[in-house]
């Protein structure tokens, strides 16, 4: 009676926490999809994880942070151009306006995982939870792919209809204009949109 007992309480209690999905996940208003990330060398001190936050409620919603048990430390992180530098930094939040997408991908806003435990492998999969202001807590399942991949995550941000339309978003088009001050990426980016 008790292992019945004990099994229906657990049983109920994953019910109510969070749940954790194949890449994606909903959380109230908001649906992640696609979480990934890149295998990394052995001994490489960081990686990265990317997926698209869509919030299709009438309320902003902000992500805050996040947390995997593979790094030391994971933070919210972003790319800047300073002069002719590309550099990564910080941030405290990634805001998501109501109908609004966000795509974490290379090269751009993305979760820092630093000081890994283990190197990321290719084929594996981690835990990764993401905690947001309004919305909660959910935990998706990242998917590690080859060094160097372009997943899903990048290769929506760069589909011809989702850029033209988040180009109607000051943030997106600054950080794209950012972006796109670098030879080198707008070389990719070009390649990538066909033109």
């Amino acid at each position: 009676m008790k292992t019945f007992v004990g099994t229906a309480l657990t049983l109920a209690l994953l019910g109510m926490s969070s749940a954790v999905c194949a890449g994606d996940a909903k959380l109230g208003a908001l649906e992640i999809k696609a979480a990934w990330a890149r295998a990394t060398p052995p001994k490489a001190p960081a990686g990265g994880a990317f997926f698209s936050v869509t919030n299709t409620g009438a309320s902003a919603d902000s992500l805050l942070s996040a947390r995997s048990d593979m790094a030391k430390t994971v933070e919210l992180h972003t790319h800047l151009q300073q002069g002719d530098v590309m550099r990564m930094m910080a941030v405290d939040k990634i805001d998501l306006a109501p109908g609004q997408t966000v795509a974490l991908a290379p090269g751009g806003l993305h979760v820092m995982l630093i000081g890994l435990k283990q190197p990321l492998t290719e084929g594996a999969s981690f835990p990764l939870e993401l905690t947001f202001a309004q919305a909660g807590k959910v935990t998706v399942n990242v998917d590690v792919k080859a060094i160097g991949a372009m997943n899903s995550g990048a290769a929506m941000m760069h589909d011809p209809a989702r850029h033209d339309q988040n180009m109607a978003d000051p943030a997106y088009k600054a950080m794209h204009e950012q972006h796109m001050a670098d030879p080198a990426h707008k070389a990719m980016h070009e390649k990538m949109m066909g033109r």
